[in-house]
């Protein structure tokens, strides 16, 4: 990352402004180290006209707020020369790499080589090798955060669980000694401009990436994908005991015994215990996969669960509750490209298909 002038507020170019990204960009600004421009789909107009309504446990009631500047796409640095190049690209959009265009391509117009910071505030697993890949002179950095917030109706965010984020650094294999510190120091100012927010807000830097996402994956990979496919909220789940024990628990011990043997994670039992009641029981919360289902969108499996099970079977692990979800999951999202692709359609010869062709009588 170039140098910056530690008196000058940081550029942030963030792109998702929905639940998550909104209450970034609030914190960035409100703590007036940092200049945030958003990039808005479906909610730029109401926020064009009425701003943000935010209802935050963190920072009260907020009406009319706007980060620095809003946009309706991204912006191009070089085509559009007045810009001063971002000295952050944060990405908090759904994770779906499977659905095109990719992420990369999208931000591309706007990274500035050996310069730019990418922050991938998203989940799951592996997120960062098409981006290592396709900027290997800018830090990509890590970001897990436990932070609830929900748009809803466009342009107003109910924000509901305190903002707790851990920001950290991708390990990149090719990366010279001198990137690698370039890296550290541009996530711990992240952090720095973060954490002017106030003491309601917990931002901290995170060294051990590889284990603060094999942790949120215990939860993601089993509550987030039994959800979407059941249709169900952790407190009914908790209530059936048998979903915890026949597949939630199974899940997690899944992805510990994965974690260990891929990256060396030590993920201790007591934690699956925990995760199982980390949800109030009497908040009937809804995982977003499953938010997702209900709204039709989308769903951010393949890193969340597939990308797991891969690493599993590459490793030998046998994960057979992780490769049921994984196959209803996907089932779930061709459901989705069925109605959201209208190019993905059921050929009726069944020709060049291993279960088409004509049955017989």
């Amino acid at each position: 990352m170039g140098s910056i002038d530690a008196d000058k507020k940081l550029q942030v170019l963030l792109v998702g402004s929905g639940g998550i990204g909104t209450m970034v960009a609030y914190a960035l600004e409100k703590g007036s180290k940092a200049e945030v421009a958003a990039v808005l789909r479906s909610n730029f107009e109401a926020v064009f006209d009425n701003g943000f309504t935010i209802h935050s446990v963190d920072h009260g009631e907020i009406k009319d707020w706007q980060p620095t500047s809003i946009l309706d796409s991204i912006p191009s640095v070089d085509k559009e020369s007045w810009r001063a190049p971002y000295d952050y690209v944060i990405v908090t959009t759904k994770n779906v790499p499977d659905i095109p265009p990719s992420i990369p391509d999208l931000i591309a117009p706007a990274v500035t080589p050996g310069h730019t910071a990418i922050v991938l505030i998203q989940n799951g697993l592996n997120i960062e090798r098409p981006f290592l890949s396709a900027f290997p002179t800018n830090p990509i950095l890590s970001g897990i955060t436990f932070t609830g917030a929900i748009e809803s109706p466009p342009g107003t965010i109910n924000h509901h669980n305190h903002d707790r984020s851990f920001i950290g650094v991708f390990n990149n294999p090719i990366a010279s000694p001198n990137q690698k510190s370039r890296a550290i120091a541009a996530a711990r100012r992240l952090v720095d401009a973060y954490s002017a927010c106030g003491p309601n807000v917990d931002c901290t830097y995170e060294p051990d990436v590889p284990y603060s996402r094999w942790r949120k994956l215990l939860y993601n990979a089993s509550y987030n994908g039994v959800a979407a496919i059941l249709g169900m909220d952790t407190s009914r789940m908790r209530f059936t005991e048998h979903i915890i024990d026949e597949l939630i628990r199974p899940l997690m011990r899944e992805i510990r015994a994965t974690a260990k043997a891929v990256a060396g994670v030590e993920l201790k039992e007591e934690l699956i215990e925990s995760m199982i009641t980390a949800d109030g029981y009497d908040k009937f919360f809804k995982p977003s996969m499953l938010q997702d289902v209900e709204k039709g969108r989308f769903i951010e499996f393949e890193n969340l669960v597939g990308e797991p099970f891969r690493e599993a079977e590459r490793v030998g692990v046998e994960t057979p509750t992780l490769k049921v979800v994984y196959g209803l999951l996907k089932g779930l999202q061709f459901k989705a490209r069925e109605r959201h692709l209208k190019e993905v359609v059921v050929p009726r010869s069944g020709e060049g298909l291993r279960y088409g062709g004509h049955g017989k009588s």
